[in-house]
């Protein structure tokens, strides 16, 4: 098992849920930092944290956690590659 998994396993509503909540998150953890927002040490570590992993993993499409608990959100270019490869299998040389 792959620590970085190799194919691309987010996608769709969940790419987009990373994209949004991340950012906000992150937002909030430098708010706290500059003291804009009061809150712990130990939820501003936190919130960046969490944060910036949703932000990658989102960027990238690619979790780690997801690959370990076997889902798959992204329906990108690997069916219309295996429909091409179909394709160019059945047409006589």
């Amino acid at each position: 098992m792959e620590l970085i998994p190799s194919e691309k396993n987010v996608g769709g509503w969940d790419r987009t849920v990373r994209l949004v909540v991340g950012p906000i998150l992150l937002i909030v953890a430098a708010a706290a930092l500059l003291g804009v927002v009061t809150l712990g040490p130990v939820v501003i570590a936190a919130s960046a944290l969490v944060g910036l992993v949703l932000t990658v993993t989102g960027a990238v499409q690619k979790c780690t956690l997801n690959s370990l608990l076997g889902l798959n959100t992204y329906r990108g270019a690997t069916e219309e590659q295996a429909e091409q490869e179909i394709e160019r299998t059945e047409r006589p040389a």
